[in-house]
């Protein structure tokens, strides 16, 4: 698990160091974006997915405290949804 980590991107080729810090990576595979804001908006969602495309991850947490339930304040984010179970596992098809 890494915190705050700094993220270095290369776009266009242009290599840019520090570009952004995560809140926090699980295992190298789940970022997480931690939030305190009365309501969570479009913008906050695009944030994460902007940063899972950058890191070339497939999903992402967006976590409010800022609300008044947590449930209300969790969003999971997924880029290019790809199942990890074969169909005959997965629930509720």
């Amino acid at each position: 698990m890494a915190q705050q980590r700094p993220i270095d991107i290369e776009y266009d080729g242009l290599r840019f160091q520090a570009a952004f810090r995560a809140d926090l990576i699980v295992n190298g595979c789940v970022l997480v974006e931690v939030k305190s804001v009365e309501r969570l908006t479009a913008v906050h969602g695009k944030q994460v997915l902007t940063y899972l495309r950058l890191l070339k991850q497939p999903l992402g947490l967006l976590i409010n405290f800022g609300g008044e339930t947590l449930k209300e304040g969790l969003r999971r984010i997924v880029n290019d949804y790809k199942p990890l179970a074969p169909s005959r596992l997965r629930v509720n098809q």
